[in-house]
């Protein structure tokens, strides 16, 4: 059992709550157990399951490398308040998408809230891919993996330049969407025919100008009170599973 928060192992799982370490190690470490059945079922590689003694886990756990630690140590890698005492490395994979009727698009997202329960809104809602734009906070930050509620292992998600994206999607006879708030058709007139991309942006700045431009059209979702916008996690379900009506 490791008990000391200097053994080198343990410097090495800290260093994974930096984006820089997950880049260079291609790997990223999540906690509790939905998290990792998520990864397990899911097919996803397991570099090792840290177990904090005394937890009973399930018993499909030992078919991976398994590391014991006390609870000292288990705080120490642990990035929630409350810790389950069961976290996993976790190699990073590229997923393919199975359809390509709806593509989501983001446009520098920067709350890992956010972001993490659009990707589960997504998933649920039955897009096909999700493509991260320059600006947008990182995939394997802690907080976007547990928002997610384990959707990251289940839907394709890139990165690129978004307005080369949107320009590779019109050849790929995509219509491409934008949500804003001005010159937009109203999101319940709207009328969905083929291969789809729909376009969220920051949630202050919105979608930048540079990508408006580039989109076939803008759509809105109707303001019946006095609130001026809606937090985009939340536009983004609305708009989605308008779409796939």
């Amino acid at each position: 059992m490791i008990t000391s928060i200097q053994n080198n192992l343990v410097k090495e799982w800290r260093k994974l709550h930096t984006r820089k370490h997950r880049v260079r190690k291609q790997q990223f470490l999540i906690e509790g157990f939905h998290l990792i059945e998520e990864a397990h079922y899911s097919g996803w590689e397991l570099e090792t399951v840290i177990i904090q003694n005394g937890i009973t886990y399930p018993t499909w756990v030992n078919d991976y490398h398994t590391n014991l630690v006390n609870e000292r140590v288990f705080k120490e890698i642990s990035q929630t308040e409350t810790p389950q005492g069961i976290a996993a490395v976790v190699h990073m994979k590229a997923l393919t998408k199975q359809h390509d009727s709806f593509i989501l698009l983001i446009d520098a997202i920067q709350d890992p809230g956010n972001l993490g329960t659009i990707i589960r809104t997504a998933d649920a809602a039955g897009f096909s891919q999700i493509i991260l734009g320059t600006g947008t906070v990182d995939l394997y930050n802690d907080k976007v993996i547990r928002a997610s509620q384990g959707s990251i292992f289940h839907i394709p998600i890139k990165q690129a330049v978004l307005s080369q994206k949107i320009a590779e999607l019109k050849e790929e006879n995509y219509t491409v969407w934008a949500s804003g708030l001005t010159n937009g058709v109203d999101i319940n007139s709207l009328k969905i025919h083929g291969k789809t991309a729909l376009i969220l942006g920051n949630e202050g700045a919105g979608i930048s100008e540079e990508i408006l431009k580039a989109v076939n059209g803008i759509v809105k979702i109707p303001m019946y009170g006095k609130a001026e916008s809606l937090n985009v996690s939340v536009a983004a379900g609305i708009l989605m599973y308008n779409m796939r009506k």
